[in-house]
């Protein structure tokens, strides 16, 4: 007998469970924070050097762009490093039932917005 297999993948109609999608914002979030390390080394550069400098950084820190991208570079570490703790305790061999990996793939996108929140409301 014969299995009827799908001729193509419906990509839309696919859905990824809640663990997958923490592994995969895991990994983009990952990529963001290197990707942008070029941007946070210049800021960086710009608070440190002179005055000049500086007020160049705060200018460009004020823009409403650029706060919207350090936010989701924030997000995006607070999210990888909330993921990287679930990970090394999957690695552990601790939550890797199904109800504890719903979980803790939960309580991953919880903290890292919570975090997120409470960090970016007390920096800006």
């Amino acid at each position: 007998m014969q299995k009827q297999r799908p001729k193509h993948l419906d990509l839309p109609k696919i859905r990824l469970p809640l663990p997958g999608v923490v592994s995969i914002l895991h990994r983009v979030s990952g990529a963001a924070m290197f990707l942008a390390l070029p941007l946070v080394i210049w800021l960086l550069q710009g608070t440190l050097s002179s005055a000049e400098t500086f007020d160049c950084y705060k200018s460009a820190v004020g823009n409403p762009l650029v706060k919207v991208i350090l936010l989701g570079l924030l997000w995006s570490f607070m999210h990888h490093a909330s993921a990287g703790v679930r990970f090394l305790f999957l690695d552990m061999h601790k939550g890797t039932e199904l109800q504890a990996a719903r979980a803790t793939a939960k309580a991953v996108l919880v903290v890292s917005l919570g975090l997120t929140a409470v960090v970016g409301a007390i920096v800006w």
